[in-house]
């Protein structure tokens, strides 16, 4: 059962390469941050399956609920600054 997920970890962290390619070619914000939360998303669930192979799920659970938490304010973020009126074109 190691075994599997530690080979869904690697296919993870190759998976997690998909959107990076989108988050430096991405012809709109949008696109990079729809992308960015994409790789955010799959790197809590890989720190969830390190956490399992370490035997140290209990404190990688805490990680990754402090690291989603952060994600999702950082999009809000993001979010609330491309919609400001300061930063739109006329």
């Amino acid at each position: 059962m190691e075994d599997f997920f530690l080979y869904s970890a690697v296919v993870l962290t190759i998976i997690i390469a998909i959107p990076l390619i989108r988050v430096v070619k991405g012809p709109s914000v949008f696109d990079r941050i729809l992308a960015t939360n994409a790789i955010a998303t799959k790197t809590i669930v890989l720190i969830c399956l390190i956490g399992f192979l370490f035997g140290r799920i209990d404190m990688f659970i805490d990680i990754t609920l402090a690291y989603a938490v952060l994600g999702f304010v950082g999009s809000l973020a993001i979010a609330k600054y491309i919609e400001s009126p300061r930063t739109r074109r006329n």
